[in-house]
């Protein structure tokens, strides 16, 4: 990724701009760049190096603002970066619009106005470009913007020569689709890993029992994988993985519905240990914890955007859509978000699926190894549970997306 001085192109100057911003896999970060960058080449002739890209992906088509920016992200940038370090409890959302030597120049000017316009949905936007074009004039404008500059040297070394101020503002679905990955519940670099919603209901009682908690999931064979069972409750919102575990407001409403109903959260886990190995569907095993799995899983983010829409589907004719057809349709009304729930996050897999423009490719659609396994088995698999779907999920490796079914169990 190096480059001599005078010819950073703009896929350059972004690499070296992410590796700055968000140098690493650290927990409430996650960055995408556009899908313009996910192409052979950058303009014709022009080809973008294969450490560009890497250093790019993930990509997806992310509108913020009045347009799509080069960059955008979630993430606690350094303090030498912001005028404050964050803005409420939440890190802030990430825009950078990037420049980079073309035949006809730089053109800083359109890049800081563009990156102004992203602040109407972010919380603080960049520009960066090679720092050897960026003129008193430019940084001027960018400080009346609230525009952060960054220069970019041949090394790759990024400066921060104008520092944003953080400010507040409204979150779109598309900037909730990036939320959604930074945070706890994100399908990006984890997986439920179990498809059983008891197995994470069992996990609250396990804890919160006295004793060892993976001894006690082992005594009443609620589950063996207790990694996979902390994990996905952690996704599912029911206690905050840390230092030490800790039940969240949902976890303690499991432990109240389990001890008004058995008197005791062991007395509970005796009744789970008489489910072990069922392969019925927990809502009809057992219709009052199926009940409390449903509002479980309707808490989990994804659940109520993909039951709103799968009932669009079902007003329109649209009764047993497949998995193409669901995420085709979920595209149209939320392309990001669908993106990121579906779709693996692979360089290769996101060039397949999207073009440059960030529309779908249909036909790579119907490969089962493009779908993320936590949405489309897990996922899908509680949700059928729960009694909110018709079918189970599938693993990637054995899904057939044009006859894997997507239905309400019970549309209105």
């Amino acid at each position: 990724m190096s480059s001599a001085a005078g010819s950073l192109s703009e896929p350059q100057v972004l690499a070296h701009t992410k590796r700055r911003l968000f140098p690493g896999d650290t927990d409430g970060s996650y960055v995408v760049a556009d899908t313009q960058f996910s192409q052979d080449e950058w303009l014709p002739g022009e080809p973008i190096d294969s450490s560009v890209r890497d250093r790019l992906a993930p990509f997806n088509h992310v509108r913020i603002g009045g347009g799509y920016p080069d960059l955008v992200g979630v993430g606690n940038l350094e303090s030498e970066l912001l005028a404050v370090d964050r803005l409420g409890d939440e890190p802030p959302l990430i825009a950078i619009e990037a420049k980079g030597y073309t035949s006809s120049g730089v053109d800083t000017e359109l890049g800081i106005v563009q990156a102004y316009d992203r602040l109407h949905e972010a919380n603080a936007a960049y520009f960066a470009a090679p720092v050897g074009v960026v003129s008193e004039t430019d940084r001027t404008l960018a400080r009346e913007l609230n525009v952060g500059v960054l220069g970019v040297d041949a090394a790759g070394n990024v400066e921060a020569l104008e520092v944003p101020r953080v400010v507040g503002n409204r979150t779109t679905t598309e900037a909730r689709a990036l939320r959604f990955q930074a945070g706890t519940q994100g399908v990006a670099d984890a997986s439920f890993g179990l498809n059983h919603p008891k197995n994470y209901l069992g996990y609250v009682l396990a804890h919160y029992a006295d004793g060892d908690t993976a001894t006690l999931l082992s005594e009443y064979r609620v589950v063996s994988a207790v990694e996979d069972a902390k994990r996905g409750a952690a996704f599912l919102g029911l206690i905050e993985d840390g230092p030490r575990v800790d039940l969240t407001s949902l976890g303690e409403e499991v432990i109240r519905f389990a001890t008004a109903r058995y008197g005791s959260v062991e007395s509970a886990l005796e009744e789970f240990e008489q489910w072990h190995g069922s392969p019925k569907r927990f809502v009809d095993l057992a219709p009052a914890w199926g009940r409390l799995a449903r509002r479980v899983v309707f808490d989990y983010e994804a659940t109520a955007l993909l039951v709103r829409e799968l009932q669009a589907m079902d007003d329109e004719g649209i009764t047993e859509p497949s998995l193409v057809d669901t995420v085709v349709w979920l595209h149209e009304h939320y392309p990001s978000f669908t993106v990121e729930l579906f779709v693996r996050g692979d360089d290769d897999v996101r060039r397949r699926v999207l073009t440059k423009d960030g529309e779908l490719r249909r036909p790579a659609l119907e490969d089962g190894e493009v779908y993320h396994s936590p949405t489309v088995f897990q996922l899908k698999a509680m949700l059928y549970h729960a009694g909110i779907l018709t079918d189970r999920g599938a693993e990637p490796s054995t899904l057939e997306p044009t006859a894997d079914v997507w239905a309400l169990r019970e549309p209105v």
